[in-house]
């Protein structure tokens, strides 16, 4: 009984010693992705990130990174343990690096979300998207990180993808940039058309109303979920409560209510789950077996049993969904 007794205490004690606790992490690193310049998002974030810190008796430092694989990575090696992505590179985040959705945003106007956009200058004389479809290598064209919702996924599956089009072979020139880089790009006759989101030509009219007046929008998307903030699943159950606490409840006087209004037109954040994730999913699933579908070079056996795997995990998906 005494052997038992001991050998108990003694298991208890490695469990307590194992255990993490908020008072034992002295700082959390944040990651924010650049989608436009570092001092501009400094400024949009740091004030919030203070008034985390003091909220949570927690240092929280921001991580600005060029690219959404430069914070996954980061994420994943606990060098970031809560980071903004949007959807789609939150299910890598989720998949591969140890994360989880907690909140997501809430928009300024009350949208649940935001919407993708194809765009051009409105002196280019593209005034169609079926221009664009038809004369592809009459233009060069700007996509986003290719980790971004807006800026790659969800155009390349509506716009492309189900009109059977490459958007690397279609046009003339394809370069990659971010959603300011895209848009500046557009307006300055850098490419001719390029992907952007409702986020930037909202922060566009409020502050160069001028620029956006030069700007077309040649398609809009489906409405898309509002981005999520993700966690390290390991971080400490009390930990979590004061983050989580925190998001839920801020935006209760006009000073941080500025704040968000300056981050993205934000009114504030709203618990959230994997679950947000799931149509997001779908979409991958969709366009992987439009091209399994439509490639002409694959043998019918690999193709059917490419596509059956889509299609079970299709169906897991929508159960998931109901």
């Amino acid at each position: 009984m005494l052997h038992k007794l001991k050998s108990l205490l003694a298991i208890a004690a490695i469990v307590f010693a194992g255990a993490v606790h908020s008072a034992d992490i002295k700082e959390l690193n944040f990651g924010i992705i650049a989608t436009e310049k570092a001092g501009a998002l400094k400024q949009m974030w740091e004030p919030f990130l203070d008034d985390m810190s003091k909220a949570i008796g927690v240092k929280v430092n921001g991580f600005y990174a060029t690219d959404y694989a430069g914070i996954i990575e980061a994420q994943r090696f606990n060098k970031v343990q809560i980071a903004w992505y949007g959807n789609k590179s939150a299910i890598d985040a989720v998949d591969r690096a140890g994360g989880e959705v907690f909140v997501q945003f809430i928009d300024l106007d009350g949208t649940p979300g935001y919407y993708s956009y194809i765009i051009a200058h409105k002196d280019s004389g593209i005034t169609s998207l079926d221009q664009v479809l038809k004369n592809g290598k009459d233009y060069s064209f700007g996509i986003g990180d290719p980790q971004s919702t807006s800026g790659t996924l969800v155009p390349t599956y509506y716009v492309f993808t189900l009109n059977k089009l490459d958007p690397k072979t279609h046009f003339k020139v394809m370069r990659s940039s971010n959603h300011e880089g895209n848009f500046l790009a557009v307006l300055n006759r850098q490419v001719d058309v390029a992907t952007s989101n409702s986020e930037m030509t909202g922060k566009m009219k409020e502050k160069s109303p001028e620029k956006l007046d030069q700007i077309r929008i040649l398609w809009t998307s489906p409405l898309i979920p509002r981005d999520p903030l993700v966690w390290r699943k390991d971080l400490p159950a009390d930990l979590k409560k004061k983050i989580q606490d925190f998001m839920v409840t801020y935006g209760k006087d006009e000073r941080e209510k500025e704040i968000l209004k300056n981050m993205y037109r934000l009114a504030g954040f709203k618990a959230s789950s994997d679950a947000q994730l799931l149509p997001i999913r779908q979409l991958e699933l969709f366009k992987d077996r439009l091209k399994f579908e439509n490639d002409a070079n694959m043998s019918e056996p690999d193709k059917k049993a490419k596509l059956g795997e889509i299609d079970a995990r299709l169906a897991d998906l929508a159960k998931q969904l109901k």
